[in-house]
């Protein structure tokens, strides 16, 4: 066995013991290869492009790219693997999303397929389905993801989906009674699993249908005119409603994983369940719980209620975005802009903590998922958290400042140098601007206050020139441990009473007026002593 294969084998043998919900969800498509072996196994991940694409949209793909990742790695990449990432824009519009131009036009086209409604935004996409696509391929593909992209108006048009659209009216009395127990009695007098494509209006119409499986088509009326019609289900005349057509879905494209959010945890079922119906198994995958906003409500694409790609990327890197997908995947999180520094920082954090890890350690390291087994080595010599403080006490309104600050408290490291650092820099100057400064508001010091403060500016008057960030926390330490401030419940090392975070969170709030910060010390060594001498005095002048 050569070194390469002895690696290999040594990768799979850890990976197949390791508790990284990557892991733990590969397992389960290589079991499933053991009850029904084939030579590909196929991902899919679903976008439905009645508004703009998401943040979610892109969190479903990335997961589902690291659980390819980890099966590749279970597998030592010995079966073929594709991702599809499917977009239903054969869907008709239902209603007119809230963040979107010209409403009234797109009003008109209620009911039409996606791909047959025009392009609210411009005369650069022949329609509304075609501007989300293009939109969500754009991103995808910024990020690097192995995808195969597929239209169901292009799978129902082409006859990719039309094998199995007759199979489908065939089982059509098994699918309805699946369907049927889980509808509304008034929704059930009328449902149909087929919606056929009005030959005259385009839309999509909901009616009840008679099926022809003789014919491969349907019967059905206009509910206005009264007219009859029979219309084949192949050749993109019909779709079929959403959870069918799920189904259907899996079974033409041999799909063996999709994920969903835990929102389509019954639909999940019901589609499983006409999958089975239709003679086969239904994919592997977990529900995923939802994100949600600033004020606990699920994020919808049609509100824009949530970041957008776009947003995140302003503020962040695309790594801090991945890290955030990765992370509790099943516990909802809030999705809102504050989200984002501690993201930043605990991709860094990772990325540091890998190059100390065992084997066994780093498959578990979100970093190790995120970049396929292959991460960066770290070379971030300043935090997120401190970039934004430092930007607020300096008012920096350009990177140059910045850099200044940075360039004497990390000699040679420049944007030439680090330009992950000088990108992170754009992305603090925006994030303060943005969120930072409109809400800050600095707070007067007590009476107890404005005296350790006093003391603190004599105490860093004395250092030393060059004095590290170390020395620099032990001096705001030694100030801190006074009353109001001390915290004998967590003693210091030497046994003296600890500093509570009520110390260092009246700093934050008197000297910069924001409710938290990065480590003092560190901050003081790099906005430097002079300049934080001179913030206390501008403070305790402020409340005289």
């Amino acid at each position: 066995m050569s070194v390469a294969e002895t690696t290999a084998a040594s990768l799979r043998e850890l990976a197949e013991n390791s508790n990284a919900w990557p892991f733990e969800e590969a397992r389960k498509i290589v079991a499933r290869l053991k009850r029904k072996p084939k030579d590909e196994v196929i991902f899919e991940t679903g976008y439905g492009p009645s508004g703009l694409p998401h943040i979610g949209t892109f969190g479903e793909v990335a997961r589902t790219t690291m659980v390819r990742h980890a099966f590749r790695v279970l597998t030592d990449d010995s079966v073929k693997t594709r991702l599809i990432a499917f977009s239903d824009d054969m869907d008709g519009l239902r209603k007119v999303p809230d963040n979107v131009p010209n409403k009234e036009m797109l009003a008109a086209h209620l009911g039409k397929p996606l791909t047959q409604v025009p392009d609210p935004f411009s005369n650069e996409y022949p329609s509304f389905g075609a501007h989300n696509n293009a939109r969500l391929r754009a991103f995808l593909d910024t990020f690097g993801f192995d995808y195969e992209f597929l239209s169901s108006t292009d799978c129902y048009k082409s006859g990719r989906f039309d094998a199995t659209l007759l199979l489908f009216l065939q089982r059509f009395d098994a699918v309805m009674n699946i369907m049927l127990p889980s509808l509304r009695e008034e929704r059930a007098q009328t449902y149909s699993p087929f919606l056929p494509i009005h030959p005259r209006t385009g839309i999509v119409m909901q009616v009840p249908v008679e099926p022809d499986v003789a014919k491969g088509a349907i019967v059905w009326s206009d509910p206005e005119t009264n007219e009859r019609f029979e219309t084949p289900v192949t050749g993109g005349h019909a779709k079929l409603q959403w959870k069918p057509d799920w189904a259907m879905r899996w079974v033409a494209l041999g799909i063996d994983y999709e994920m969903a959010g835990k929102d389509l945890i019954d639909s999940v079922k019901l589609s499983g369940e006409i999958a089975r119906a239709l003679g086969s198994q239904p994919p592997e995958g977990f529900n995923y719980e939802l994100f949600l906003d600033e004020k606990g409500s699920k994020i919808s694409k049609s509100k824009g209620n949530g970041l957008t790609i776009e947003e995140w990327l302003r503020y962040a890197s695309p790594e801090s975005l991945s890290l955030f997908m990765y992370q509790s995947p099943k516990s909802a999180k809030r999705l809102y802009f504050d989200v984002i520094p501690r993201a930043v920082d605990e991709y860094q954090q990772f990325l540091e903590a890998y190059q100390r890890q065992d084997e066994k350690q780093r498959l578990s390291n979100p970093v190790w998922h995120i970049h396929a087994g292959d991460p960066p080595k770290p070379d971030m010599p300043i935090t997120f958290q401190l970039l934004l403080t430092l930007v607020s006490s300096s008012n920096a309104e350009n990177a140059e400042t910045l850099w200044g600050f940075i360039g004497r408290y990390r000699p040679g490291v420049t944007p030439q140098t680090h330009r992950k650092l000088d990108a992170m820099v754009g992305y603090a100057i925006n994030y303060y601007r943005d969120f930072v400064a409109p809400t800050k508001q600095f707070r007067e010091p007590t009476d107890a206050e404005r005296v350790a403060l006093s003391d603190l500016r004599d105490a860093l008057s004395n250092l030393p020139q060059g004095a590290s960030a170390e020395d620099i926390q032990n001096v705001v330490y030694e100030i801190g441990r006074r009353e109001p401030f001390l915290d004998l419940k967590k003693p210091a090392k030497d046994g003296r009473p600890g500093v509570s975070l009520d110390w260092f969170n009246m700093l934050y709030q008197v000297l910069l007026g924001q409710e938290k910060g990065p480590r003092f010390g560190s901050f003081v060594a790099v906005y430097g002593v002079q300049n934080t001498i001179g913030m206390i005095d501008g403070a305790l002048a402020r409340s005289a």
